[in-house]
C-alpha cells in the first residue's frame, strides 16, 4: 500500500467513499425490517441485504472500486487475489466487466459453491492452504512471478472505500435515529469502511464488530494495541477465517469501532435460521455473524441493566449468502442449541421398576429432540435426552426437576463431545476396551483429509473407538479411542503433538465415562 494512503484519517475516506465506482456492478441493497426478529427482541432490527448483490456478497464493491482505479497498463497485465470465496467472486466479476485476466488463489477449505461461481466468471482458480493467510502467501509469490496486480481483499484504501459505500447507503436510507450497527469482521475491510463513514457523520451511532471466538484476530489485536497473528482460525465461518488483519483496517477499526463482540458457531447457526424465518433467504455463516452479534449484544445489555432492552433501532449487515448446501445439515442441528431452545442432558436413573416411567413423566411437558437409552449395569441406567425449551431458564428448571426426582443430571448443552459425537454413539460400553484413552481431533475438511489422518495414526496402539461425521466445508471432526498402556503414555503424548492437528484429551470427560468407557462403574465428575 502506498505510504501516502496508509495514514488516511476517517474524514479523508469520505471523499473516497462518495466518489467510489461501485454502482457499475453493485446495486444499492435494501435496508429491510426483520419483522419476526424485531418482535422477538423487542427492538427494531433492520437488515442491510448485501446478500442480494449479484455475487451474493458485499465484496464486489471493494474489488470493483480497486480495479476501476487501476491504470490501463495494470489491467492489461492482469490481476491476482487471495480469497476464501466472496472477494474472489467480486474480483472475477470486475475482471469480466473490465476485460482483464484474473487469477484467484483460494484456500482448499473454500465451499465448492464459491469455487464454481468464480470459475463461471472466467477467472483462473488456484487452490492452496487451509486459510486465507495461506492463500495470500501463495498469491504474493504468483504475483511476483507473473507480474500481476494484487487486489487485496481488505487492506487497501480503494477496497475499504468501496465497502464504505454501505455505510453511506445506510445513513441515506435511514436518516432517523440509529442506536447501533453490527458488522462482521474477518480482515476488517467492511468494518473499516462503514466505520470511517458513519463515525465521521454520525458519531452518536454505536459501531460494533462481530467475530467468532475461533477467528478473532481483530478483537485480540485491538485488545493488545497491535496486530496479533492467530496460529489457527476456525473454518465454519470461512468468510472471516483470517489469521492476521490488515495494517490499515486495524488502524481504522481501532479508531472507529466502539467494541467487538464474539459469538460461537451455534449462535451463527441460530442467526442463519432467524434470517431464514424473516426473509426465506439462507445466509452463509460469515453473512449471519452480524445478526448473531446483535442478538448477543441485546441479551448482554438486558442482563446488565436488569430489564429487557427495548425500542432500540439496530442494524445488522447481512453480508453474504454463498452457503454450501452440505452445511445445512450441521446448521439445522446446531441452530436450536445456538438459539438456546434445545437442552441436552445425561440422566442417571436406578434400574428398578417404575423409574423409567417417572422419568418419562418429567420429560412429558417438553418436546423431545433426542432420547437414547441403554442399560449400563444391574444398578443404574444412563439416558441421553434432548429437549426443546423456550430458553436456558427452562433448561435449568428441567434439570432441577430431574434432580428433585432423585435422578442425577448432567447438563451437556455446551459440551462439544456430547454435541458432536456421543449423541450418535450412546450405548457403547465395552469390557474389552481396557487402557483406553479418548481424543477429539479437528482438521480442515477437504477430499482425502480423513485418509491422511488415518495414515498418520501410529500402528503401535489399537484403535478401540472411532467416530467421524462429515459436515461439508466445516472442520473434519473425529473421536478416537486408543488402547495405550500406562507405561507408553509419554510416547503417545509426543505422537499426538507431532500430528499437528488441534486435539483435546477427553478421557476424563463425564459424558464418555457415562456412555462409552470400559469402566462402567465410573461416576460422573
Amino acid at each position: 500500500m502506498p505510504a501516502d494512503l496508509r495514514e488516511c484519517m476517517p474524514a479523508q475516506y469520505l471523499k473516497r467513499i462518495l466518489s467510489a465506482r461501485v454502482y457499475e456492478v453493485a446495486s444499492e441493497s435494501p435496508l429491510e425490517r426483520a419483522d419476526w426478529l424485531s418482535e422477538r427482541l423487542g427492538n427494531t432490527v433492520l437488515l442491510k441485504r448485501e446478500d442480494l448483490q449479484p455475487v451474493h456478497s458485499f465484496k464486489l464493491r471493494g474489488a470493483y472500486n480497486k480495479m476501476a482505479h487501476l491504470t490501463a497498463a495494470q489491467r492489461a497485465c492482469g490481476v491476482i487475489a487471495a480469497s476464501a470465496g466472496n472477494h474472489a467472486q467480486g474480483v472475477a466479476l470486475a475482471a469480466q466487466r473490465l476485460g482483464c485476466r484474473a487469477v484467484i488463489v483460494m484456500p482448499v477449505t473454500t465451499p465448492q459453491v464459491k469455487i464454481d461461481a468464480v470459475l463461471a466468471r472466467g477467472a483462473n482458480v488456484v487452490l492452496h492452504g487451509d486459510s486465507y493467510s495461506d492463500a495470500y502467501t501463495h498469491a504474493v509469490e504468483l504475483q511476483a512471478r507473473e507480474s500481476l496486480t494484487f487486489v487485496h481483499p481488505f487492506d487497501d484504501p480503494d477496497v475499504i472505500a468501496g465497502q464504505g459505500t454501505i455505510g453511506m447507503e445506510i445513513l441515506r436510507q435511514h436518516p432517523g435515529p440509529i442506536d447501533a450497527i453490527f458488522i462482521a469482521i474477518g480482515g476488517g475491510g467492511l468494518a473499516a469502511g462503514i466505520g470511517a463513514y458513519v463515525r465521521e457523520l454520525r458519531p452518536d451511532v454505536k459501531l460494533i464488530g462481530v467475530q467468532t471466538f475461533d477467528s478473532d484476530a481483530m478483537a485480540r489485536s485491538i485488545e493488545a494495541g497491535e496486530r496479533v497473528a492467530l496460529k489457527d482460525v476456525g473454518l465454519f465461518s470461512d468468510g472471516t477465517a483470517v489469521k492476521l488483519v490488515g495494517e490499515e483496517t486495524f488502524r481504522l477499526c481501532r479508531e472507529c469501532l466502539d467494541e467487538i463482540i464474539r459469538v460461537d458457531t451455534d449462535a451463527a447457526c441460530a442467526a442463519i435460521k432467524d434470517v431464514f424465518q424473516d426473509t426465506r433467504s439462507i445466509l452463509e455463516p460469515a453473512g449471519a455473524l452480524a445478526i448473531a452479534g446483535l442478538k448477543a449484544w441485546v441479551e448482554r445489555e438486558s442482563l446488565a441493566s436488569g430489564t429487557p432492552l427495548r425500542d432500540q433501532t439496530l442494524i445488522a449487515i447481512a453480508c453474504g449468502a454463498n452457503m454450501n448446501f452440505d452445511r445445512l445439515r450441521f446448521v439445522s442441528e446446531r441452530a436450536e442449541i445456538g438459539e438456546q431452545r434445545e437442552a441436552i442432558f445425561a440422566i442417571t436413573i436406578p434400574e428398578e421398576r417404575g423409574s423409567f416411567r417417572r422419568l418419562c413423566e418429567l420429560v412429558g411437558p417438553y418436546n423431545v429432540t433426542e432420547f437414547n437409552y441403554r442399560i449400563a449395569d444391574a444398578a443404574q441406567a444412563h439416558v441421553f435426552v434432548g429437549l426443546q425449551v423456550p430458553d436456558r431458564r427452562h433448561a435449568r428448571e428441567a434439570a432441577s426437576g430431574f434432580e428433585a426426582a432423585g435422578f442425577h443430571t448432567l447438563d451437556l448443552t455446551d459440551d462439544e463431545l456430547a454435541k458432536l459425537h456421543v449423541r450418535y454413539m450412546v450405548g457403547g460400553h465395552s469390557a474389552l476396551a481396557r487402557d483406553e484413552i479418548v481424543y477429539r481431533f479437528e482438521f480442515p475438511e477437504r477430499p482425502g483429509a480423513l485418509m491422511r489422518f488415518l495414515t498418520a495414526m501410529s500402528p503401535n496402539w489399537n484403535i478401540s473407538m472411532f467416530h467421524y461425521r462429515n459436515h461439508g466445508a466445516d472442520y473434519g471432526r473425529i473421536l478416537v479411542g486408543l488402547q495405550v498402556p500406562r507405561e507408553e503414555r509419554a510416547e503417545f503424548d509426543a505422537f499426538v503433538d507431532s500430528l499437528g492437528y488441534p486435539h483435546w484429551d477427553e478421557s476424563d470427560n463425564p459424558v464418555y465415562k457415562l456412555f462409552l468407557s470400559a469402566h462402567q462403574n465410573d461416576k460422573p465428575v
